[in-house]
């Protein structure tokens, strides 16, 4: 059964615009985890448009399961892991304005990067992962990072999932075999939701953690936010 990581970037969304506490993130946080969630998920940006560096200090003390912390590799960014030490560290390459993330990295043409950047944090105790297309190329080149695990990233799949979800994961179920084969854990995530988790997860080898947000938070609005970390919870089953 892979685990749910909840991201809550859209909840410090809500809260800072309107300049205040309201909702209270780590009290989010707790009860996130308190209604089943299996970990906490931050991808802080340098303009702090969302999650704040602070809020990652301040997470680390009260997450119990664990903590991911997604984002670029930037200097600032490597120094908040560093002081921050969450249980794991998912390199992303987006650029300090892009809205979302929107592709993973060219594993080949930054191999030397994330080679160096993965043994910093490796050294540490981080465990790490990359974020990837689902094409083989760029998961044989995660594996001579030395990373821990590839995220896969989904959008690709969810944008093509109501037409023909066959086609649609056929790269994935192919890239995470070969994930498996070179001894790399696999986590996935953007856009996956209630409607197309469980159909995703069923298809995919060896799939560990997924790290689901904007979908969740958006169906929480009509459904709960503990009735939606179960439904993704059994449909992970």
């Amino acid at each position: 059964m892979a685990i749910l990581s909840v991201n809550v970037n859209k909840i410090a969304t809500l809260r800072n615009s309107r300049g205040g506490d309201v909702p209270n993130l780590l009290k989010v946080a707790i009860d996130l985890e308190a209604f089943g969630a299996q970990g906490i998920t931050i991808h802080p940006r340098p303009d702090e448009r969302h999650i704040r560096y602070q809020d990652a200090r301040d997470l680390k003390k009260v997450v119990q399961t664990e903590l991911n912390i997604e984002g670029n590799p930037i200097e600032s960014f490597i120094k908040l892991v560093d002081e921050v030490q969450p249980a794991q560290v998912t390199l992303v390459p987006d650029g300090p304005d892009a809205l979302t993330s929107n592709a993973g990295w060219d594993t080949i043409k930054h191999k030397d990067f994330l080679t160096k950047i993965v043994k910093h944090f490796k050294d540490q105790g981080i465990r790490t992962s990359i974020f990837v297309d689902p094409t083989i190329e760029m998961i044989e080149g995660a594996a001579q990072t030395g990373v821990d695990r590839i995220e896969l990233y989904t959008e690709d799949f969810a944008s093509l999932y109501d037409t023909d979800r066959d086609k649609a994961i056929a790269p994935y179920i192919t890239a995470a075999k070969k994930a498996t084969e070179l001894g790399i854990g696999i986590n996935a995530g953007h856009d996956l939701s209630l409607e197309n988790i469980k159909f995703f997860s069923e298809q995919i080898p060896g799939l560990l953690e997924v790290s689901i947000g904007h979908a969740l938070i958006s169906e929480s609005l009509y459904l709960g936010l503990e009735n939606v970390v179960n439904m993704y919870k059994s449909r992970l089953a």
